[in-house]
């Protein structure tokens, strides 16, 4: 019965190392899979802030007007002027 005893507890050991093993490498894909998934929330947090940036940068942008600061020249045709781009007629 020695012998019988001793296969029983050699196989009982090479199930728990299959187990441990099992268990190891489930931990090490978990971990993998948990290193892929922050690294894709990483991306769609940055791709999210630059959204936003570029919308208040374009929302902040609609309205506004460069002033250039070339001097004006007023141009006159003889009974026609224009006053901020509407024709007038002088009457003369």
């Amino acid at each position: 019965m020695g012998i019988r005893e001793d296969l029983l507890d050699m196989k009982k050991e090479v199930n728990e190392l299959k187990e441990q093993s099992f268990a190891m490498e489930l931990l090490h894909d978990q971990r993998k899979q948990n290193r892929r998934l922050f690294i894709i929330i990483i991306i769609i947090l940055s791709m999210w802030f630059v959204t936003i940036g570029y919308l208040v940068y374009v929302l902040n942008d609609i309205g506004t007007e460069e002033i250039t600061t070339t001097e004006t020249t007023t141009q006159e045709i003889e009974d026609v002027d224009t006053i901020e781009g509407n024709v007038i007629n002088r009457g003369k």
